[in-house]
């Protein structure tokens, strides 16, 4: 995995550990979903966007990861917020939790224009890390 994407995921995996972490994308278990994301026109791989249960209490997070090429094209907004929509829509979720470095401005910046809301702070992989969360509108 690219250097630049892992900087604030905890740094680059251990070849050893990406089997393991292949294994689980291509088996995943319950309130687990991926998504491979492509460019429409080339299908060159950009990036992935996932839903899994946060390691911390019953929350689904969702995660992404783009190759820098990608970055600041809006794609990012773009897949992330169609994933949430999903999860709320088609899965009736009640609410989606995301994690990002406090360091990491321009993703801070992406939940922020997602109208997802800073809800917590704490300390993993040697930093700061922030908890932002959003609810499901409501139905009618």
């Amino acid at each position: 995995m690219n250097q630049e994407v892992r900087k604030y995921l905890g740094g680059p995996r251990k070849e050893d550990t990406m089997k393991d972490v292949l294994n689980n994308m291509l088996n995943p278990g319950t309130n687990c979903w991926y998504w491979v994301v492509r460019e429409k026109q080339t299908n060159e791989f950009m990036g992935i966007v996932s839903l899994d249960p946060h390691h911390i209490g019953n929350d689904i997070e969702v995660s992404y990861q783009f190759l820098p090429q990608w970055w600041g094209s809006g794609y990012a907004t773009e897949v992330v917020e169609a994933v949430i929509n999903y999860a709320f829509t088609e899965l009736k979720l009640p609410k989606i939790i995301a994690v990002t470095q406090m360091a990491n401005t321009p993703s801070r910046n992406l939940l922020e224009r997602l109208h997802m809301k800073l809800v917590q702070t704490y300390h993993r992989f040697g930093a700061e890390q922030g908890v932002y969360a959003i609810e499901a509108p409501p139905t009618n």
